[in-house]
């Protein structure tokens, strides 16, 4: 037992002691390969250290070339400009010495020029004194033939210039007096015509033509309506003439009574605003605007009477006054006249201790008879006496009426006042124009001649009197005698109206046939 733990004890401390003998052996072996493998390493690294360096070597040396090749391009563009920059400026100075040259012959030849001018003008001082020394020899030797002096003979030289003179502007006066007396008539007149012409075409415009703006073209179209028979009707009802193409989105109303234009305008913008256009349409509307003007007429006339102080004035008279708004005489509108007219008697009337309110009554009221002289035969005083008369004005105010145009006597002191401010007013520098009166009772006349024939039905004078347009009853004419009846139109307005240039006869025949369905 004790061999057998004695044996395992020495087997024990034989394997410990070979155990560690067999460590020892080992890690000799393992530090030896450790020292071989770090030599390998370091030889290693000294090897990619070496082939490094040589590539950043050659990186440099690379680098080191390029820069010098640059260097070398920039050296070599740099000298190309200076080349460039050499030769430009070599050519500058071939240029300038050239110039310089060329001013150096300039400047020798006027140096030539300036002494050859130089050379003339002693050559022209001395001919100028041969001349002087000359001319003294021949004026001496002038005096001793003339036995006169010098200052004498420019004496007797400039007298007989002027009586020359004298005698030519005396010959010229008396011709051209002859002359102007000659032609100062013509010239008179035509200064006159022309004066009249240019002063009478602004009235003219303002009293007879109107404008109604439409929002746009398209509605011209409508107001002509199918084959024209809108603006056929237009016309017809009117009595005034539609100018539609002469103006972009406005249709210009022509005519010669300022009654008839004003409700044509104010018919026809009532029908452009409603946009219903047809020809019962239109009949209806042209009935409407006419009782809207003489609702406005009336207003126009009681303002009118209200701004003198008159009052009680019968609703006839009133309304008549409003309708000379719309009438001009000689190119003044006759309300403003009256109204002027008014108030000038007023002021008389007060100067002269006179009864001032009748005299502003007579004033208004002096021309109202021009708003019937269409209606009536006779003279706008006698008519206007006549209805002042008829609606309750006195017998003072009346004869005031019609005696300022010395057609009557005048009764009342008042009263002869009447034709002084009628005079006043119209003799105003401005207020009237003969021209615009002329071509309306040209205008009148022409009406008048044509519904003098029983066949007539309706006459209206149109653009401007150069045509008259006549509308003749269905029943009483045929379509063959139509033709006949226009040259009797023409004959008699040949015969019976003074008229310039042309005018044009148109006669209408119109049959129209209403049933009412119950």
């Amino acid at each position: 037992m004790d061999d057998d733990l004695f044996l395992a004890f020495i087997l024990t401390t034989g394997g410990f002691f070979f155990g560690i003998l067999a460590l020892l052996i080992y890690q000799k072996i393992k530090l030896k390969d450790f020292h071989t493998l770090a030599q390998s390493i370091l030889a290693k690294a000294e090897s990619e250290s070496l082939k490094e360096k040589q590539a950043k070597d050659f990186e440099i040396k690379q680098k080191e070339l390029s820069f010098k090749e640059n260097l070398y391009a920039m050296e070599q563009k740099e000298r190309r400009k200076l080349k460039e920059e050499e030769d430009r400026l070599k050519v500058k100075q071939d240029n300038i010495e050239s110039y310089l040259s060329s001013l150096e012959k300039k400047m020798q030849e006027i140096e030539k020029k300036e002494s050859f001018l130089k050379e003339k003008e002693e050559t022209l001082r001395d001919l100028e004194a041969s001349l002087l020394n000359k001319k003294k020899e021949i004026e001496g030797s002038l005096e001793k033939i003339s036995e006169i002096s010098k200052e004498e003979a420019k004496r007797l030289f400039i007298d007989r210039i002027e009586t020359e003179l004298k005698q030519d502007k005396e010959k010229a006066v008396q011709l051209f007096s002859e002359e102007l007396e000659q032609q100062k008539e013509a010239l008179a007149k035509k200064v006159i015509v022309t004066a009249i012409g240019r002063v009478a075409l602004a009235c003219v415009s303002e009293c007879t033509v109107s404008t109604v703006h439409l929002p746009g073209e398209e509605i011209k179209a409508r107001i002509i309506g199918k084959e024209g028979r809108n603006i056929r009707t237009l016309e017809r009802i009117s009595g005034v003439n539609f100018l539609i193409d002469d103006t972009p989105k406005a249709i210009i109303i022509s005519g010669f009574d300022p009654f008839r234009i004003q409700t044509a305008k104010l018919a026809l913008t009532e029908l452009v605003s409603d946009g219903r256009i047809h020809p019962t349409r239109i009949e209806e509307v042209f009935e409407k605007a006419k009782e809207n003007l003489e609702s406005k007429l009336l207003k126009t006339g009681e303002e009118a009477a209200f701004k003198v102080g008159i009052f009680n004035l019968s609703p006839q008279l009133t309304k008549l006054l409003g309708h000379l708004s719309l009438r001009y005489s000689f190119g003044q509108n006759v309300l403003e006249h009256s109204i002027e007219v008014s108030h000038l008697m007023g002021l008389m009337a007060a100067e002269l201790n006179l009864d001032v309110k009748l005299a502003k009554r007579i004033g208004l009221l002096h021309d109202i008879g021009k708003a019937l002289t269409h209606e009536f035969e006779g003279t706008h005083a006698l008519i206007g006496m006549q209805m002042a008369l008829k609606n309750g004005e006195s017998m003072e105010v009346a004869n005031g009426i019609g005696c300022h145009h010395q057609e009557i006597e005048p009764i009342t002191l008042v009263g002869s006042l009447t034709s002084s401010a009628d005079a006043l007013s119209a003799a105003r520098p401005g207020a009237r124009n003969e021209a615009v009166e002329d071509y309306i009772k040209r205008l009148v006349k022409l009406e008048e001649v044509a519904s003098s024939f029983s066949q007539v039905s309706e006459a209206y004078a149109l653009q401007a009197g150069r045509e008259v347009r006549i509308f003749v009853k269905p029943d009483l004419v045929d379509d063959n005698s139509l033709p006949d009846l226009a040259r009797e139109l023409r004959k008699k307005i040949e015969l019976n109206v003074n008229y310039p240039g042309k005018i044009k006869v148109s006669v209408l025949k119109e049959k129209r046939i209403v049933e009412y369905a119950m």
